[in-house]
């Protein structure tokens, strides 16, 4: 795609709003140079972020971790998110409240000469953006989605949410290779998480999932998915899950921002449980579009 390609859809870097064909960082950007920034994705419902606070306090978690200073408070990138998805519906034609979008936060050190050692005093390089938020099929959620396993061989600090993706790119074109939708990955035998999303196993009508540490990401989801489990009264727990626990599950589940939550029915050509989304799932989606409505 060259620069006159890029769509004219509407984002705010360093202070201004422009588009994104317009919208020039410098070749020395320490996010460019070294990956060294974070990133939140926030989706929004009919106009409205969804959990916005859970996504401000995971940023924070993160940048705290890579010792990067919050360019804003809280209220401001709510204020500054509400412009941006109006303007990105203003674009569209149509009004904020009829267009799920996902919107895109990524805050990187700075600009500086190239060198490893962290500057000092430098300001953060600060790009949000939006993009039309497409939901999964009723087909694809009908009959649930395929997913291949695989070593997780990427770092040990997977708990910051770090635009340094070259892991997630390597695993997720795993599945894509294949023709499936997510790559799940295990570290000595345990399970981690998928590619970009995380992973659920149903046994005897319990949601486990993995602890909270270092070798995962914390999805926001992660709270949401037991806020459910209590509201509907199943039963909750995080523990270690072995990868022979995932593959003899009654069910498998994903969750993620685009993905909402969604029932994995194969898993490297093996069946899942019955190899139909579950009961267990069809009462955590119910749960996940109530809560879109409420919020």
């Amino acid at each position: 795609m060259t620069t006159n390609q890029l769509p004219t859809l509407p984002c705010y870097l360093n202070g201004e709003f422009s588009t994104l064909r317009d919208a020039k960082v410098s070749v020395l950007d320490r996010g460019f140079i070294f990956g060294d920034g974070v990133y939140e994705v926030v989706p929004v419902y009919a106009g409205k972020p969804f959990r916005f606070a859970h996504h401000m306090a995971r940023l924070d978690r993160s940048l705290a971790e890579m010792r990067i200073a919050n360019p804003m408070g809280h209220d401001e990138w709510l204020a500054l998110v509400t412009k941006l998805v109006a303007a990105y519906a203003q674009t569209l034609g149509q009004n904020a409240a009829q267009t799920d979008q996902m919107i895109y936060i990524q805050i990187t050190r700075g600009v500086a000469m190239r060198d490893h050692v962290m500057p000092a005093n430098i300001t953060p390089t600060v790009f949000v953006t939006s993009n039309r938020l497409n939901p999964l099929s009723a087909a694809d959620r009908a009959a649930g989605v395929a997913c291949v396993s695989a070593d997780d061989f990427r770092w040990k600090k997977a708990h910051i949410k770090s635009v340094s993706l070259a892991g997630a790119v390597l695993s997720r074109q795993m599945s894509a290779d294949v023709g499936a939708i997510e790559t799940v990955m295990f570290r000595d035998g345990f399970l981690s998480e998928a590619a970009a999303s995380n992973v659920w196993v149903v046994r005897q009508g319990t949601v486990l999932g993995v602890p909270r540490d270092n070798l995962v990401l914390e999805g926001i989801r992660y709270g949401l998915i037991e806020e459910l489990c209590r509201e509907a009264g199943i039963g909750f727990e995080l523990k270690r899950i072995s990868q022979g626990e995932v593959f003899a599950a009654d069910e498998l589940l994903l969750s993620s921002a685009t993905k909402e939550v969604l029932a994995v029915t194969r898993l490297d050509d093996q069946a899942i449980g019955s190899g139909k989304p579950g009961p267990i799932y069809e009462k955590l989606y119910a749960g996940y579009q109530r809560a879109k409505q409420a919020s």
